[in-house]
């Protein structure tokens, strides 16, 4: 085996990973337990005999960083990593000879006989193992490209699978781009007809498909190798710069049609799993630095084996240059943070009042104009709604999905909390200077039913994964009405569709930041499983062949999305920093019954209305939500001290297409003290103009 045929120098730890400069390129990591590693520099992705580079501590290797410049070297060269000899030979937190990516990598290289455990034959290792690629990431043409940067208050989050927006048959492009980013990019026009300002994506880091139980895939993607590389099977492009630059041409493309990009992004473990998982970087190098490790164990609060010691210095460094890569080079707009809590773990899991890492996100100058929303707990049950580190820092609101989807189903004693959450949730953002944009409000995401199934499904359907039915969460406050999972009821239907336009209306209505979940705004259904995390099949996919109940709900979404972002609903304050206290006071909410003025706020109260002005908008609103089973006859208000004409009709979901969102000034109207009957389970809004 030909060992160092390459001219070297000592180089430089200044950047982490491999950067390429005029005359070579320069490798730096962190291994502070190794005494000896060596650089492997491969021909090709199945290389069995690399040229191995030995570094010693006393020549390459600073404190705790190594580091070697190679002369000659240039974009698209393979390589990897692997510990040679530790500094003590009991030490727990190498794994020598192990072939190991660089934590920096920009590019994962999968051999063709990839193989996830590595055994003790040397050159099936070299073979078999992940290998990382030289990038020169500063060669891309942005053009005249510029970020849409639009506000919280006109933002309309759209939850996304890239592979699954576009992997359907139904889809209609061409197989060889089918489930990838130039896929996606082939429906930004339906993207742009829907009128969503901000796709999030769901992870796009390098994942291993093969992490997953025996049969299945990993399709969510929730388990990340690489922190800067992009995952390549989204890419149709298998280019060693494909997948970088086709991510870039998908990202161009959104923004030229105004459309944001959020990552949501998982920095809280890897799938190295625990301590029967592979070793193919992060353990390799230093377990103990990298993961919260007590009595030599991982410690498990994400639910996936491991958690990643996000407070250690240079695990919060690399959480940051990633973050700053992703914005900077990347041009992502956003970051929502899957399990954010376990970024406030310090080194034993113990959560910390102070928490550095998120803190140092939040202030961070290169981060200044990113949106960044966390996911505010974890699977070790460290729940921290209302209370993430840092100012600018947005929430993920799981309270608003389960008390909105209580109340909507019928539940006793939800009437006061389903109006907090309306108001944009003042008992847990109860500060006076939180912004009404702290909440990101959704009813479904990725993570458990679609809206359709919430309404079809009394009990979650994961058999097809594999473990039972144990899997998923019990707590759904969904309801079936009569029948479990679909039929062909046309009452029952209609009563499901009724209450998907409720949920995606209340969504739009309330204080705070919209987010609806990809196909819910045509019905999609996963067939009753809440946990779809394996189902890389059609269950996942989104369908384009829509029948006319689906179509009713992408013009209803769309209406409602189009008047929201156009400021129809949404109230705009004068001034950019209204916080929330200020938006109530501004929107001077006044709270009704079935009579006006008479609010029902017992345990047993299933309706609501609420009164409310806009004053950039010189329009009275007036919405009510009848979440009883039976019709209710309402008294339309007048409004004290003004002379209220007529109200116009401007939504009403228990209509069908045309009917349910209309122009209000052209739509039926009614005079103060007439009643209208609102039907069962269903939403009124009302308008009028002040004058």
């Amino acid at each position: 085996m030909n060992k160092n045929n390459y001219v070297i120098s000592v180089g430089h730890c200044r950047e982490l990973g491999a950067t390429i400069e005029k005359d070579g390129v320069n490798f730096a990591l962190w291994c502070p337990d190794a005494a000896e590693i060596e650089l492997l520099l491969f021909k090709n992705k199945d290389d069995d005999s690399p040229e191995i580079i030995n570094l010693s501590s006393t020549v390459f290797k600073s404190t705790y960083f190594w580091h070697v410049k190679v002369l000659g070297l240039k974009a698209g060269q393979i390589y990897a990593w692997r510990v040679k000899k530790a500094v003590t030979e009991n030490s727990k937190s190498v794994e020598l000879n192990k072939v190991l990516l660089d934590p920096y990598s920009k590019r994962v290289i999968f051999p063709t006989e990839y193989k996830r455990f590595q055994h003790d034959d040397e050159k099936e290792n070299f073979r078999c193992s992940l290998k990382s690629a030289v990038i020169d990431i500063d060669d891309y043409d942005w053009g005249i490209e510029t970020f849409p940067h639009h506000s919280l208050e006109n933002t309309i989050i759209y939850e996304m699978h890239v592979k699954g927006f576009t992997a359907d048959k139904s889809s209609n492009i061409s197989d060889d781009i089918k489930g990838t980013y130039r896929g996606l990019i082939e429906k930004i026009p339906y993207l742009v007809e829907l009128g969503v300002t901000t796709v999030e994506l769901m992870p796009i880091f390098q994942f291993d498909e093969n992490d997953a139980r025996p049969g299945h895939k990993n399709y969510w993607g929730y388990s990340p190798m690489a922190f800067f590389a992009p995952h390549d099977c989204f890419s149709s492009d298998k280019s060693i710069m494909g997948p970088i630059n086709e991510f870039r041409d998908m990202v161009k493309a959104l923004h030229k049609n105004g459309i944001e990009v959020i990552l949501d992004v998982v920095y809280n473990h890897t799938s190295e799993g625990d301590d029967q998982g592979p070793t193919y970087c992060f353990k390799g190098l230093d377990k103990n630095g990298y993961y919260i490790i007590n009595n030599g164990f991982h410690q498990n609060f994400s639910g996936c084996g491991n958690s990643l010691n996000a407070n250690q210095p240079v695990v919060r460094n690399m959480i940051l240059d990633s973050l700053i890569f992703w914005h900077q080079k990347m041009h992502v707009d956003g970051f929502r943070f899957d399990l954010a809590s376990i970024l406030t773990r310090d080194k034993t899991g113990a959560p910390m009042n102070d928490n550095s890492t998120l803190l140092t996100i939040d202030a961070h100058a290169s981060l200044a104009d990113a949106k960044i929303i966390a996911e505010p707990w974890d699977a070790g049950g460290l729940y921290q709604l209302g209370a993430i580190s840092g100012s600018k820092w947005r929430e993920w609101n799981g309270q608003f999905r389960d008390d909105v989807r209580s109340f909507m189903r019928g539940d006793s004693g939800m009437v006061k909390k389903f109006v907090l959450r309306l108001l944009g949730s003042p008992d847990i953002y109860n500060e006076h200077n939180v912004d009404p944009q702290k909440s990101i409000n959704f009813i479904t995401c990725h993570d458990g039913f679609t809206l359709y199934d919430l309404v079809s499904y009394a009990e979650k359907h994961n058999d097809a994964n594999g473990e039972h039915n144990n899997d998923g969460n019990n707590n759904n406050y969904s309801a079936n009405y009569g029948y479990e999972g679909e039929c062909d009821d046309k009452n029952l239907n209609a009563l499901r569709l009724r209450q998907a336009k409720n949920f995606m209306a209340i969504t739009m209505l309330s204080f705070g930041t919209p987010m609806i979940c990809m196909g819910d705004e045509v019905l999609r259904t996963q067939r009753g499983n809440n946990n779809a995390y394996c189902q890389d099949n059609e269950l996942s996919y989104m369908k384009w062949d829509l029948d006319e109940r689906q179509k009713e709900m992408f013009n209803f979404t769309k209406s409602l999305i189009r008047l929201s972002r156009y400021g129809q609903i949404k109230h705009k304050s004068d001034s950019p920093h209204n916080k929330l206290d200020s938006a109530l006071k501004n929107a001077k909410v006044q709270w009704h019954g079935t009579k006006p003025f008479q609010p029902d706020w017992s345990d047993m109260s299933h309706s609501v209305g609420f009164l409310y002005f806009y004053p950039k908008l010189d329009l009275y609103a007036y919405v009510f939500v009848n979440a009883y089973w039976k019709d209710l006859t309402i008294e339309v208000p007048c409004i004290p001290g003004h002379l209220v004409k007529n109200w116009y009709q401007f939504i009403n979901t228990s209509l069908g297409p045309g009917e349910d969102v209309t122009s209000y000034y052209m739509s039926k109207h009614y005079g103060p003290g007439k009643r209208l009957k609102v039907k069962s389970r269903s939403i009124v809004m009302l308008l009028c103009p002040s004058a």
